[in-house]
């Protein structure tokens, strides 16, 4: 089968876009092509073809060139099915599904809920978009051929208005990291790695790595220049090494020099129910983590006595958490083995891999769901 991948806002090689779903399509046997809009031309990379339909300018230029573009390439590729990955691309996959196209949703995130923690719409209009935009969505989904949810809470979401929905979960591919062999080496540091925000507790990591004697590994991007500079301004930015971005090289070395995964997300709504893949990356890697106190978080974290869990918000309690494991390495590897080895049973990219495969064993061509 010919699968159109289409995206306007990730990266050409985004992790989950490309990196898992791309390269495992190719392996069931699809011929894949990736439809990108981010001006870096056309090639072609672990099987997977890439078409480049330019980057526009802007949120604005964004959500309308770039989407009427990647329509345009979607038609003009013919595939046999259209798998895309960007809530504004809806429109698009509604149009190819008035074709008769086989078109799936990939919803990497809860946007309702993500659109009432947005800080760039209006408090009192935030309730308005998000009911809006969820009656849109389910609109849409009902319409489409299949749903691939990155979370089981957001599957149960779109399963009364399309029972082909799957959870495909953005779990770490286990060959990419591995625990260090000798424990001793390592650095007494904590480490952070992903996207660098406020709700993700930036700042609050900063406090309480001031109150350690203890390094912060941190790798990621600023999403704001005044959010950097402010970071940069405090006094744990003293105690700070900053690598930037990292390619997935960069990221298992990281990971290889601490002792402490730390992921304590603000209690935001998106962010209750949320799987990051940092938590089960420290997992893979075989450290302990520091995770925010949320139920589901919680309930990870305990069953797979993989670490602790902290209020976000509370600067004492996360650095007395990173003292503890610090301070005791044997208590700390044990909790990263056991972190190893939940994600060898069951926290994997394999598993979701097959998951993938087999939901498009069941849209053939010529069967439009």
């Amino acid at each position: 089968m010919h699968i159109a991948v289409l995206t306007s806002a990730h990266p050409r090689f985004d992790i989950r876009v490309f990196v898992k779903e791309c390269r495992s399509l190719v392996a069931a046997g699809h011929r894949v092509t990736l439809v990108v809009a981010d001006g870096l031309g056309n090639t072609s990379r672990d099987g997977v073809e890439v078409l480049d339909v330019g980057k526009a300018t802007g949120r604005a230029g964004r959500m309308t060139q770039s989407v009427w573009r990647v329509l345009r390439a979607a038609f003009r590729l013919d595939a046999d099915a259209y798998h895309f990955h960007d809530p504004e691309l809806i429109p698009v996959g509604l149009l190819l599904r008035l074709a008769d196209r086989m078109v799936v949703y990939d919803v990497h995130e809860d946007v309702p809920l993500q659109i009432l923690s947005k800080p760039w719409i209006r408090p009192w209009l935030r309730k308005c978009i998000s009911r809006t935009f969820e009656a849109l969505e389910n609109f849409a989904v009902a319409r489409f051929s299949a749903v691939v949810a990155a979370t089981p809470t957001i599957r149960d979401r779109f399963l009364p208005h399309n029972p082909n929905t799957v959870d495909v979960n953005n779990f770490p591919i286990l060959e990419e990291l591995t625990p260090a062999a000798d424990w001793h080496q390592k650095e007494r540091a904590v480490c952070y790695i992903g996207g660098i925000t406020r709700v993700r507790g930036i700042m609050e990591a900063l406090g309480a790595i001031d109150k350690t004697d203890a390094t912060l590994l941190l790798a990621g991007a600023f999403n704001e220049t005044s959010l950097e500079a402010t970071a940069k301004a405090a006094p744990g930015w003293q105690k700070t090494e900053f690598a930037g971005m990292l390619d997935r090289q960069g990221v298992a070395s990281l990971l290889g020099r601490a002792k402490v995964g730390l992921v304590t997300l603000h209690p935001i709504p998106n962010y209750l129910d949320a799987l990051p893949i940092k938590l089960f990356e420290y997992m893979a890697a075989g450290i302990p983590v520091i995770a925010s106190d949320f139920p589901l978080w919680r309930q990870i974290v305990e069953d797979a006595a993989c670490g602790v869990c902290v209020d976000p918000m509370d600067i004492e309690a996360t650095a007395s958490a990173m003292t503890t494991l610090l301070s005791d390495d044997e208590r700390a590897r044990q909790m990263g083995m056991s972190g190893r080895r939940a994600v060898e049973q069951k926290y994997q990219w394999a598993n979701e891999a097959r998951k993938l495969a087999s939901l498009y064993e069941t849209l053939k061509p010529g069967v439009h769901a």
